[in-house]
């Protein structure tokens, strides 16, 4: 159970899912480790760490935190436990969207009845699912919350998808995407936005029918990006690449806590949230997939672009309120302005493969990156009063 000692009773608290590619150190392509590195990891970390669809991967959990450094805490743990794992057995764990370099396709799958179905119903779609997440949960009263927080949180996915931006690379080539990622996931049924739900009844009927069809092969398959979890009392973001360091995904949780709380207090108020054009949405997050940080964006609510640099500040605009009330406002300026001036990890991904024209140097550089530090909190000293040094291996 979370600590909230100190945490205010208005504060949600979150948590993260986070996948991770598993790489030869030799060659720098996957390999399919994935049940082996989760039961080592598992000795340590028990169902924190679990197998994924593929086999190339695996996939941490953290527990339920009130507060950006307990939860940037636990996912440099979780990192760095599967990190010594991958290694136990000859690996490196990254974590990165698509895989740089390689031809992973068809995409071993991981023995389990569960899996074994969504290959029969899926079939192509799964060989070539070789993608990497994160998830991010944030808690919610009910699920007639969840479905109404999911109406307001709609409009942000655009901002999410190009903050999070760590996959432009995939099989050797530069796909000129920032998020080839969330590209590749568009082709699944029930995939992308979510759509407007006026309750959670209508959320029902559609889920039912979904299922019933063969559309989805249970109800923990749902594949828009954002839903409410099937396992959890939370509201379920899923629009973001895995960040390359744990900071960057503590600080995604914290955007996506803003915005839900944000989304609640309007709930409070009877707003049951913006009806935005299922096409324009789905284009403003294409476009955001696109270019990222770097390029024009586009407002779903009106089809208009605006400048790049408007992206942030009109994120913390929305979310300010939210912000002081959570009390995580000078934490996440710093973070998204260090963010803004280094680029997401599509942009330093790169700037690696920039110098010398190598994917291996990408490969290399996300292995180093993935369970490290990161930035150092804002407005930490180096007494010991920010995150902790880095344990022995993380590297």
């Amino acid at each position: 159970m979370a600590d909230t000692s100190g945490l205010r009773p208005s504060v949600p608290l979150m948590g993260v899912e986070e996948e991770y590619f598993l790489f030869d150190p030799r060659t720098r392509e996957v390999v399919p480790y994935g049940d082996e590195v989760a039961a080592k990891a598992a000795e340590e970390l028990g169902d924190l760490v679990s197998r994924e669809l593929g086999r190339y991967q695996v996939e941490t959990k953290t527990p339920p935190c009130g507060t950006f450094g307990e939860l940037h805490g636990e996912l440099r743990r979780l990192r760095t436990v599967v990190a010594a794992a991958a290694e136990s057995l000859g690996a490196r764990a990254a974590a990165v969207g698509t895989v740089p370099f390689g031809a992973p396709v068809p995409m071993p799958v991981t023995d389990d009845p569960r899996c074994a179905k969504q290959l029969r119903d899926y079939r192509g779609l799964v060989d070539e699912h070789v993608i990497c997440a994160a998830h991010v949960h944030v808690a919610v009263p009910d699920r007639d919350h969840a479905v109404l927080v999911s109406n307001h949180l709609r409009p942000w996915l655009p901002h999410l998808i190009a903050l999070s931006a760590n996959s432009p690379f995939f099989c050797g080539r530069d796909t000129g995407y920032a998020s080839w990622r969330h590209t590749m996931w568009q082709r699944w049924p029930v995939s992308g936005p979510p759509p407007y739900f006026s309750s959670y009844d209508a959320y029902e009927q559609l889920l039912t029918a979904l299922t019933d069809s063969g559309t989805l092969p249970d109800r923990r398959t749902l594949f828009w990006d954002i839903r409410p979890s099937s396992r959890y009392p939370t509201v379920e973001v899923r629009a973001a690449d895995v960040p390359v360091t744990a900071e960057e995904s503590a600080l995604l949780a914290l955007l996506v806590r803003a915005l839900t709380v944000t989304a609640l207090r309007a709930v409070e108020r009877g707003d049951p949230g913006p009806e935005l054009s299922a096409e324009l949405l789905r284009a403003a997050c294409w476009r955001a997939a696109r270019d990222g940080l770097r390029a024009e964006r586009m407002d779903p609510r009106t089809g208009r672009l605006s400048a790049a640099d408007g992206l942030v500040p009109s994120l913390l605009r929305h979310i300010g309120p939210a912000l002081e009330e959570t009390g995580d406002r000078e934490t996440v300026v710093a973070l998204l302005r260090r963010l803004a001036a280094c680029g997401t990890g599509a942009d330093r991904q790169r700037a690696v493969h920039a110098r010398r024209g190598s994917l291996l140097d990408v490969v290399d550089a996300l292995v180093t990156c993935s369970p490290a530090v990161g930035l150092r909190r804002p407005g930490a000293r180096r007494n010991g009063t920010g995150p902790a040094r880095p344990a022995r291996g993380d590297r």
